[in-house]
């Protein structure tokens, strides 16, 4: 069923796709793995109606749900021989149900049964055969996706090195500690996860390799444990989802540790022709990152560590990149197999074909997070606090306004580094009413953020963060 998830996720349009985030969220792949069950039980009950009209009708439609399986799991870029034996195995398992039970009512209608009618009792009995079938189906593939109890463990007892450039202190007064306002460092548990993974790559570290291609003069395959013996250093990161809406939440900062992408560029040696990093993912993702971003001085890093333990499964153990400046969907590329060193005009990732820009630089940013939209309070003093961003530049300056009326400077907090997101807070004095309230952030070039309002699609949204209080009378 992930095969099948997946190869509709890569079908969907980019507007199905942002109205299936924006509804569900960081749930959006649950809300997809159950529209699918649904729609299997549907399927499995249509068959069994044709069965019972006509001989070997219902089982012509479960092969036609095994051929479609396995034609789902063929398009992944990793296929493995369960892959392939399973959806032939389930349409298998389901055809024989299914014969067994009609034979059965076919046999119980011949012996001129008394009871309740047979298509009744075979109604119930066809309900549990597709519960059973399910059930069986869910035991293939616990079995199938065995193995990842065992990374879990090899992750769970692997010791990360000390990096020998450590995160430079937080600054004091970084953190405004304002209740309702984001943390300053995102728990690991509550870090966005958007990706296209409709389940989870487990990936051994003991067995991960990454090899540099294309474009270079000589190609560089390196493991784990090459990449732990390298010089690692610590930084500060906000990365964001290019699906984040204007004041929306698919953005996070976190401690990352990791190795720097330039240095295992320098060792492949790109040619000069080259202009771009296609990186690859287990899943056959890719993301299309300008070579000039990877080369220049920034913390570009080919992340082992996220908030001092190794990388979670669910956010690319083991070993992902994470590049400051850049939407995730041009950058952020979980579960790293490859780097292939190459040109814009050559080659095209994932999400170019499907309507979004080739080069997804951030846009500076900033959201008000207290007190929350439509909130009802008191008279008086109100603080608004939150957070703004505008990564690998720094910001210089909020500003709050109140009805459209004149801005009002906001105290901002030091930011950690210029490439993650800052807190921000400002007092004002309220009157009994309804209120609008919007938030504008400034960068440390002096680049205002704009107050057009554009939708995610097809380089990130724009606009001011604007919240509506009730002020009680």
């Amino acid at each position: 069923m992930t095969a099948l998830g997946g190869a509709v996720i890569d079908a969907v349009p980019p507007g199905v796709k942002d109205w299936a985030v924006s509804l569900f969220g960081t749930a959006d792949k649950l809300a997809l793995l159950a529209g699918m069950a649904l729609g299997i039980a549907v399927f499995a009950a249509a068959a069994g109606v044709l069965e019972l009209r006509r001989r070997f009708a219902g089982a012509v439609v479960f092969a036609v749900f095994g051929v479609v399986g396995l034609a789902a799991v063929l398009t992944r870029a990793q296929v493995t021989a369960a892959a392939v034996v399973l959806p032939l195995l389930a349409a298998g398992i389901g055809t024989a149900v299914l014969l067994k039970l009609v034979r059965g009512l076919a046999a119980t209608d011949r012996g001129g049964d008394t009871g309740p009618r047979p298509a009744r009792r075979g109604f119930f009995q066809l309900l549990g055969g597709t519960a059973a079938g399910v059930l069986v189906g869910g035991a293939v593939v616990t079995v199938w996706r065995g193995g990842a109890a065992g990374v879990n463990e090899v992750r769970r007892t692997l010791r990360l090195p000390a990096p020998q450039s450590p995160a430079p202190p937080i600054p004091a007064g970084a953190d405004i500690r304002l209740a309702g306002v984001a943390p300053l460092v995102t728990p690991n548990p509550d870090f966005y996860r958007i990706d296209t993974a409709l389940s989870v790559p487990v990936l051994d570290s003991r067995e991960w390799r990454l090899k540099v291609t294309g474009l270079v003069e000589r190609e560089v395959e390196v493991s784990f444990e090459d990449l732990l013996a390298k010089p690692l250093i610590e930084r500060h990161v906000t990365i964001a989802c290019v699906s984040n809406e204007v004041g929306g939440d698919l953005i996070g900062n976190a401690r990352w540790l990791g190795w720097p992408v330039r240095e295992l560029l320098a060792m492949a040696g790109p040619k000069p022709d080259a202009d771009m990093v296609l990186s690859r993912s287990s899943d056959g993702f890719t993301a299309s990152t300008p070579l000039e971003v990877l080369t220049d001085r920034r913390d570009a890093l080919l992340a082992v560590g996220m908030n001092g333990e190794p990388l979670p499964l669910e956010h690319g153990f083991p070993v992902r990149m994470i590049v400051p400046g850049l939407y995730g969907y041009v950058s952020a590329t979980k579960w790293l197999t490859e780097l292939k060193v190459t040109r814009f005009a050559d080659d095209v990732a994932y999400w170019t074909p499907r309507g979004w820009s080739e080069r997804g630089p951030i846009k500076i940013s900033s959201r008000i997070d207290v007190p929350r939209n439509g909130a009802s309070i008191q008279p008086g003093t109100v603080v608004f606090g939150g957070v703004a961003w505008a990564q690998h530049t720094g910001i210089g300056k909020v500003e709050l306004r109140v009805d459209r009326g004149d801005w009002q400077p906001a105290r901002l907090a030091p930011g950690i580094s210029v490439d993650t997101w800052y807190q921000w807070q400002l007092g004002i004095d309220l009157q009994p009413g309804q209120h609008e309230v919007q938030v504008r952030a400034t960068d440390l070039k002096g680049t205002e953020q704009t107050e057009e309002q554009r939708s995610v699609a097809p380089d990130g949204a724009t606009g001011f963060h604007t919240i509506r209080v009730d002020v009680k009378t």
